[in-house]
This record gives structure tokens, sequence and C-alpha cells, in this order.
């Protein structure tokens, strides 16, 4: 199974254009919240998949900081785009991974083993998010994807902020409660009829209900913020974190990424996404965990920003 599969390139360096930065002035989205930050209970000592047993509860403090209400949209990353020229590294490998469901015969690319539900589809970008002839017309409040991690670390500072830490990205998460399994307390989603957030509902990858309404993402700020009005912090997109992983714990994560090898960097993603379910891919609870190279990019992966409090 892969939740998020990593790209596999050699000389991966001369594939990385330069990220065209610019930074003159701090702009902090006016619609972050700020948290006062405290000591929390993270991580779980319920582990439910085998990377988990690295993430027992324990104390942590983390300092007050801001971080966005919602993972950041088509339309801001547009925007980031028009003013500084960027290009995404998904442009500049010339593919990223689609989810079988959103493209015309998949049989027509190459697809993951393991996990042929994705297909390396040429052309797809942010802003064709299907591949070519798709577009992001009426999808500027969704969360941009087909963004790697390097890609939210420019824009980040074009946007005078950085990437949350997985501490801070749990103690947001969850929202002033002390170790419930969601944003919203401990209820489990179902296929029927309680659907919080945007996940998967029927049998992965070959029914979708539509129970919550969405196959693919839902705008950036659908559905019931937690209590601290943060939008989304599980299912829709996952969420880029600024932690690296270390070689051992990316071998364990291995499932996730079955085509990763061990002399890569991997970093942490949190928050699952719209094809998570729990018969498959339970790891849109908020202690959950997984990672990929700073490289890769798929079509339910984004992020959000986290701003120093001085």
């Amino acid at each position: 199974m892969s939740c998020c599969p990593t790209r596999q390139v050699k000389n991966r360096k001369k594939h990385v254009e330069k990220a065209k930065v610019i930074a003159s002035r701090a702009r902090r989205d006016s619609d972050a919240v700020l948290l006062c930050g405290g000591a929390f209970r993270m991580g779980t000592s319920q582990p439910i998949h085998r990377e988990e047993k690295a993430n027992p509860i324990r104390e942590v403090s983390v300092r007050a900081f801001g971080i966005d209400k919602a993972a950041v949209t088509n339309s801001r990353f547009s925007a980031f785009v028009a003013e500084t020229g960027y290009t995404t590294e998904a442009e500049a490998f010339g593919w990223s991974f689609v989810f079988e469901a959103f493209v015309d015969d998949p049989s027509r690319y190459k697809r993951l083993p393991g996990a042929e539900w994705w297909c390396a589809v040429p052309g797809a970008t942010w802003d064709a998010p299907e591949g070519p002839g798709s577009n992001v017309v009426g999808r500027g409040d969704h969360p941009v994807v087909h963004v790697s991690r390097n890609d939210a670390l420019a824009f980040a500072e074009w946007a005078g902020g950085r990437l949350p830490t997985e501490a801070e990205w749990e103690f947001a998460a969850r929202g002033g409660f002390d170790q419930k399994r969601y944003p919203w307390g401990d209820e489990e989603p179902d296929d029927t009829g309680f659907q919080p957030c945007n996940i998967w509902q029927g049998v992965f990858p070959f029914r979708n209900s539509l129970a919550d309404g969405y196959l693919g993402t839902a705008p950036a700020k659908s559905f019931e913020p937690n209590g601290y009005g943060l939008f989304n912090m599980v299912g829709n997109v996952w969420e880029w974190i600024a932690d690296e992983l270390s070689h051992r714990t990316a071998q364990t994560t291995n499932k996730e990424s079955p085509r990763s090898t061990p002399d890569l960097h991997h970093f942490l993603l949190k928050g699952g996404s719209y094809l998570c379910h729990k018969s498959y891919c339970y790891k849109y609870r908020i202690a959950a965990r997984s990672s990929n190279t700073a490289d890769s990019s798929t079509g339910h992966v984004g992020f959000r920003l986290a701003f120093d409090h001085h």
C-alpha cells in the first residue's frame, strides 16, 4: 500500500530548478490563528501501524506560534507563482502522481507496483491536477496539490512563514483536547451517517459512495473547524511538516513509499487525505504519521504555514 508514493529519478539535482523567491517583506496571512502554546501530551500509546511505535505519548511544550486556518489554496499559490515566476518540481520533472479515478484509461500510464491506483501522469501539475486539459478553475479555494516539500518551503519564504514542526502541528490539530483521536473528539467517521472530514467512503480503491460529497479535494475551509478554528487538520490533503525522519524511521515506513530507498531523506507528512479509509490507510488520526522525500509530489499532498511569534 502506498499513501504517498515517492518520486524516483537519477541525478536528482539536475531535475530541480532553483526557486525564484522574493522575500522583500513578510506576508503573514491575516487569517492565521495565534496559539499561545504550552505543554500537551503528544503521540499515542495505541499505535495502529508499526511506525507509530516510535511515537509514544510524551509531554511536549511548544512556544507561542501562528498557524494558517487552512491549507494553502490554489489562489494563494497562484499569486506566488505570478509574482515570482516559480517553477514547481512537478513541472521541472514533467510528471506527478495522480489517482486513477481522475484519469482516462489508467492503463496508459506507468503505475506504482503494489499501489496501481497511482498513475505517473506527464503534465500533472498544481494548476493541471489531473494532467493536460485539466485546470483549477472553480477550485481557487481548494488546497494546492502536486507541490513538493521544496515547493512548500519556497512558498513559505515568499510568504514570510515556515512549515510547522510535528509538535506544533499536533498541538494545533488537537484544538485544546487532550489525547483525543481526532480534532472533533473520539467519534469514528463512517461510510453513511457521520462524515466530519474529507476521507474515502466505501471500498478503497474500487468504490467511493461520496457520502461526504467529495471524490477529490474539498475547499480548504470546508467541514467544521476544530477548537482553535482550524479547518481540515485531518483528511482532505496530507500536509508537509518541517521534521526530517531518520533513515531508520524512513525504512520502517517503507510500505508507505514502496519504491523509496534508505539513502534518501524522508520528511514527515501529517493529517491523511481524501484517499484515507480505516480499512486501508487509517492515517487521518492526529497522532498518525507518514513520510516522503522532499521532491515528491502527488495529487493529495499540500501544506499550511506556521509563523514565529515575536
